[in-house]
């Protein structure tokens, strides 16, 4: 799974164990089955990424999946989208740790680290990924602006992908992406297996907050109250 890079994978568990618990990143409960829940769970859709994409990770946490993402596949270029200080912090001193090249942090939402994304990819990233982080559909409005249009949407979840998927199927489509798909990877590697939602961004949703925002602001200028 990890080639070369077998030793930095399990000197990245070991950080985990370690100041990852200890400052919160990783309940202490998860330490004795890092491996197995974990990075293993994370790497194994490695092999989905085409050669040399862009990935953005979207509330990458303590590095998860980004940074087994990125010891698998050293030809793809990551950024880890995290909006917390302290985990930011951690990222970034596992990425000096690790000496991972092909990893880069950014601090902020995701809406707020778009422009650092689009100023070093081609119009956004290729694939933008993310594991426990939100429901299915705001998933997809927070990852869309990342992505280039013709990326894709892969986000990790859980055995209720399916049902999820089916819940939040129309929000899908407004956010611009096309028909999407689930799919189970690490069969014979990790138990449970890992499930995707993979959908190709088609177009730019079009902007309906802003407008709203300022009309509010207008009214509260002509003395209007918030009700």
């Amino acid at each position: 799974m990890f080639g070369d890079r077998l030793a930095d994978a399990r000197r990245y568990v070991a950080l985990l164990a370690d100041a990852g618990v200890q400052r919160g990143l990783i309940g202490p409960r998860e330490a004795s089955r890092l491996w197995s829940r974990h990075l293993l769970n994370c790497a194994v859709p490695a092999p989905l990424l085409p050669a040399g994409v862009s990935v953005a990770d979207v509330g990458s946490g303590a590095g998860l999946p980004g940074i087994p993402l990125a010891l698998a596949r050293p030809d793809c270029t990551f950024y880890l989208v995290e909006p917390l200080l302290r985990r930011t912090v951690f990222l970034a001193e596992v990425v000096a740790e690790l000496k991972l090249n092909n990893v880069r942090v950014l601090r902020g939402r995701a809406e707020d680290a778009v422009t650092g994304v689009l100023q070093a990819t081609d119009g956004g990233a290729d694939v933008a990924t993310s594991r426990a982080v939100a429901p299915l559909g705001k998933l997809a409005r927070w990852s869309v602006p990342l992505l280039r249009v013709g990326g894709t949407f892969l986000p990790m979840k859980g055995s209720s992908a399916a049902d999820e998927l089916q819940r939040d199927a129309a929000e899908l489509v407004a956010a611009g992406l096309g028909p999407a798909t689930v799919l189970p990877v690490g069969e014979g590697i990790v138990d449970p297996v890992t499930y995707l939602v993979r959908a190709e961004l088609l177009r730019r949703a079009e902007a309906t907050t802003k407008p709203q925002a300022k009309a509010t602001g207008a009214r509260r200028r002509r003395g209007g109250r918030k009700r």
